[in-house]
């Protein structure tokens, strides 16, 4: 009997304490440790005390606007962070899209449009939509591209019930890598690319270290730290070039009437910085 009684205050303590749901207040912890073991490859010890905090950004009240520390390249307003390059006498000039409504169309030969600024590695948000009226077939249907550094092709098209080659659809990089899988949306409807992209390396004209891009599509993983493997080609293998640490983003002008907006980049740092 005793030992049934035992039994029962115990379940009675266990029935009080589950009663109890509000945590403990006013609890501490310490900011950091001395005395950890150092963590292989890196300076810094486990937690360490002396290891810089990360930089505050604040995050956009509205999803998918820049973050407190974005370039803000294009915001519905104007085409003043680009300029275009072409023409008769190969000049550059103040694009020729056309801006309307918070996009920015493409127009029958104006050229491809590139930053004023330069950039290395980024992450970059941009939204598009391919005409709402299909025309063409294949590489004839909302065609164009975002061109990493004016170099590295990730292609923007028309691939909703559209054929064509795996390695030329929306969000491919282009000629390179299909994208893991199609995640387009309807001819007309606005989509969006999220990329994370790390610059090639070069020393004294020598590669070093390629490019990677992850990329997402309206919020679909298309690549996972792919390897880019050269400057974008048309039916050739890609090769890589030497070039600056950083270069304009380009947008191509395909001769289709491809629409962007809301388009940011952040440049991206290394750990550790204060």
């Amino acid at each position: 009997m005793k030992r049934i009684l035992l039994s029962l205050a115990a379940v009675s303590g266990l029935v009080a304490s589950a009663q109890n749901t509000t945590p403990p207040k006013g609890r501490t912890s310490p900011t950091g440790y001395t005395d950890t073991p150092v963590i292989p490859g890196q300076k810094w010890r486990v937690h360490d005390i002396e290891r810089p905090r990360p930089r505050v950004v604040t995050p956009s009240a509205k999803p998918a606007g820049p973050p407190s520390d974005a370039i803000v390249l294009f915001d519905g307003k104007d085409l003043s962070k680009w300029l275009s390059h072409g023409g008769e006498q190969n000049k550059t000039t103040a694009p020729a899209w056309k801006v309307k409504d918070g996009y920015a169309e493409v127009v029958h030969e104006a050229g491809d449009i590139y930053t004023k600024e330069k950039f290395g590695d980024m992450q970059l948000h941009i939204e598009w939509a391919a005409p709402a009226e299909v025309d063409g077939t294949s590489q004839w249907r909302g065609n164009s591209g975002v061109l990493l550094m004016g170099h590295y092709e990730i292609q923007v098209l028309d691939s909703y019930n559209n054929p064509t080659y795996a390695d030329g659809q929306a969000g491919a990089i282009y000629g390179q890598w299909p994208p893991l899988v199609n995640a387009s949306r309807k001819p007309g409807e606005w989509q969006t690319y999220d990329i994370a992209f790390e610059a090639p390396r070069f020393d004294g004209g020598k590669l070093i270290k390629p490019g990677y891009a992850t990329i997402f599509h309206n919020g679909v993983l298309l690549h996972n730290r792919k390897e880019i493997i050269g400057r974008v080609e048309h039916r050739k293998v890609a090769t890589y070039l030497p070039h600056d640490a950083e270069e304009p983003l380009a947008l191509q002008n395909h001769d289709t009437l491809v629409r962007y907006r809301n388009i940011w980049v952040r440049r991206l740092t290394p750990y550790d910085q204060p």
